[in-house]
């Protein structure tokens, strides 16, 4: 029982944290309003987290592990790895959505991650793994037939640029343009330069 309510707590914490972080953004919100929002002490907040820069970072690693598992589950489904990425590109809208509210905290920390080492570690890492995760399509997509012999990590580098540009553009300027469609047809027309064919293989 006591385990579960110590749960309770921290799912509490967590969700008050990203309500105000999403409004008023990491560096304006205080430990005090955070539990001032979920109904806690301070006492219950540093039982389960050190820093409010823990509680960040842990909302992080979720949103992009549930987005991991998704496009995951994306590329066991496609029956080639161009399937694949261009129905990971169909669900950039949703995503988008998702991230509205969690990319501008994101670049607060790139900007803290310039001075300080720890933040740094934290945030480089979710892109490291998915660097790898598309490296890793491109060199399947190379065995199976599907696509010329492409470096994958460079490849790899291209397709997360363009994602997080285009993640970016959308949460500056989210009327700017459909952002779910200029997805679509961006990493369409970088799938059209990776493809294999009979001249390119």
């Amino acid at each position: 029982m006591a385990r579960g309510r110590a749960e309770e707590t921290r799912e509490r914490i967590l969700a008050a944290a990203e309500e105000c972080f999403a409004r008023q953004g990491y560096e304006a919100t205080g430990v005090a309003e955070i539990c001032e929002r979920a109904g806690i002490s301070k006492g219950a907040f540093f039982h389960h987290f050190p820093t409010k820069q823990a509680v960040f970072l842990e909302l992080l690693e979720r949103w992009l592990a549930g987005l991991g598992e998704r496009l995951a589950a994306l590329r066991f489904e496609a029956a080639t790895v161009p399937d694949a990425l261009m129905q990971m590109a169909g669900m950039a809208q949703q995503v988008f959505e998702m991230a509205r509210g969690k990319f501008p905290i994101f670049l607060e920390f790139m900007g803290q991650a310039a001075r300080d080492p720890r933040v740094w570690q934290a945030t480089i890492h979710p892109y490291h793994r998915y660097r790898a995760f598309f490296a890793g399509m491109i060199e399947a997509g190379i065995a199976e037939g599907s696509l010329r012999r492409v470096d994958p990590d460079v490849a790899a580098n291209a397709l997360l640029s363009l994602a997080i540009g285009l993640v970016l553009q959308a949460t500056v300027d989210p009327d700017g343009a459909d952002w779910g469609r200029v997805v679509q047809q961006s990493v369409g027309l970088l799938l059209e330069g990776m493809r294999r064919t009979d001249e390119n293989w």
